[in-house]
């Protein structure tokens, strides 16, 4: 803990608010992993400060791998992916125009196949339902669903995590009904994905509501997702993270990462999203990186996510790291070339980054930030939920396109906060995140900008 610091300044008033806090996930008894705590630098005296403030705190609550969600990501089976992605292809096609009353054959059979499986995997904690639109497209008419299952939140807080991956398929003529398309990688594997990681969430009570959307009509212009994420605004859902997950499943002997797109990836909040992502994954699977893009998608191309994107909703695409464009709305696109090792790490990265945000404590609230007497100092303020372990602070150089270096500080000295030696001149955006006794980190709050030609006040 940081050392305390009691000086008097006039005017301050002092930010004591205390929330309700947030459950925490049943799980087996974790060990105790200690962290050396660094020394607390020097204070200056020109810092003008409160008499409760806490000045370059540090703590021994960080992010590390929680041996719980460690646990589920060993739970990713092989075999299991394999079997869903076998079975999706042999619809023989998943075109949303195909045959939708057959039992075997065509985009009815495999929406209801996806249906059940959801309710068979979901440990009778998921709510499966269909999501009903009407699609015309080149003459063409046909009602369509997309099938969302729901995991609900049992913890404070309304945050929604949707996962996504379209289960359409098509030839190349995009209407054509009739003609075989096998549809393995794209997108079987990111239905697969969507059906396992269920599987293995469903296990334990989440704080925040997970959603597994299988979305219809992604080939004919995101229609599915579009309909999906329109009423999600309208009904004013509170979506922390909207992930799609299209043509995940690889194949022998291609780079051993993934491709994560995201727009503007400095300022918007799915370039926050894209932050947390890289970061989780790299703390559970640093041999599986996560390689970000500053772009909506590949050049001409698209995919579900964008839909949230276009109503402000965080937002990101996840692909394989390379695509074989011989394979694309082809035959050859069979189960048999998709590495099921590749594609299960590929679900590990999704479980691991879905686990901690809706794990760990809800989203703080983005903290008022004053400038100190010292150039280069801030005091931070926000109000604290008593049931968190800790916070991490992120002082992000606004051209930077990763996290930087985290402060740290317990819940129990959190509140009130004075950071110095920042660079003097930089232009940060600030957020934070809650963290739990585990090392679980939760979803970011909004970036606050502070630096040179923003409003900052003094104390």
């Amino acid at each position: 803990m940081g050392r305390l610091v009691r000086f008097h300044i006039i005017g301050l008033i002092l930010l004591g608010v205390l929330l309700v806090g947030c459950g925490l996930m049943a799980g087996p008894q974790r060990p105790v992993i200690p962290t050396p705590i660094p020394t607390a630098p020097p204070l200056s005296e020109t810092l003008a400060l409160s008499a409760e403030t806490v000045v370059d705190p540090v703590s021994d609550v960080v992010p590390q791998v929680d041996p719980a969600i460690q646990g589920l990501l060993d739970l990713v089976s092989q075999q299991q992916l394999t079997a869903y992605v076998q079975t999706l292809e042999n619809f023989y096609t998943r075109n949303s125009f195909s045959n939708a009353e057959s039992e075997t054959r065509g985009i009815g059979a495999a929406r209801r196949w996806i249906f059940s499986e959801f309710e068979r995997v979901g440990n009778g904690r998921i709510h499966v339902e269909f999501d009903d639109f009407d699609l015309t497209y080149a003459g063409f008419s046909a009602p369509q669903r997309n099938v969302v299952a729901t995991l609900p939140g049992s913890g404070p807080g309304n945050g929604v995590i949707i996962i996504m991956a379209h289960y359409d398929n098509r030839p190349t003529e995009i209407a054509d009904g009739f003609t075989r398309a096998t549809g393995a990688d794209d997108n079987a594997s990111g239905v697969a994905l969507l059906i396992e990681s269920a599987r293995v969430l469903s296990a334990y009570n989440w704080n925040q509501t997970i959603k597994f959307v299988a979305m219809a009509a992604e080939e004919q212009g995101t229609v599915g997702s579009r309909h999906f994420a329109q009423t999600a605004f309208l009904d004013n859902m509170n979506v922390l993270a909207a992930i799609n997950y299209d043509a995940v499943g690889g194949r022998a002997g291609i780079p051993q990462y993934v491709r994560l797109f995201s727009p503007d990836l400095l300022t918007s909040p799915s370039g926050e999203l894209a932050r947390y992502y890289e970061y989780i994954g790299g703390l559970y699977l640093p041999t599986f990186p996560v390689l970000v893009y500053d772009a909506l998608d590949r050049e001409g191309r698209w995919g579900d996510h964008r839909e949230f994107v276009n109503v402000g909703m965080p937002s990101i695409r996840i692909i394989e790291s390379e695509e074989d464009p011989d394979l694309l709305n082809s035959n050859l696109d069979t189960w048999s070339l998709v590495d099921y090792n590749y594609l299960q790490h590929v679900v590990q990265l999704n479980v691991a980054v879905v686990a901690n945000m809706a794990g760990a404590p809800a989203t703080p609230p983005a903290p008022t930030i004053a400038d100190m007497a010292e150039p280069g100092s801030f005091l931070l303020t926000w109000a604290v939920d008593p049931a968190v372990a800790g916070y991490a602070i992120a002082f992000r150089p606004l051209d930077s396109p990763s996290y930087p270096t985290f402060r740290f500080v317990k819940g129990l000295s959190a509140g009130n906060v004075a950071l110095t030696n920042l660079e003097v001149g930089t232009t940060y955006a600030v957020s934070m995140t809650a963290l739990d006794e585990y090392g679980r980190v939760g979803d970011f709050s909004p970036e606050v900008i502070i630096g040179p030609g923003t409003q900052v006040s003094m104390p």
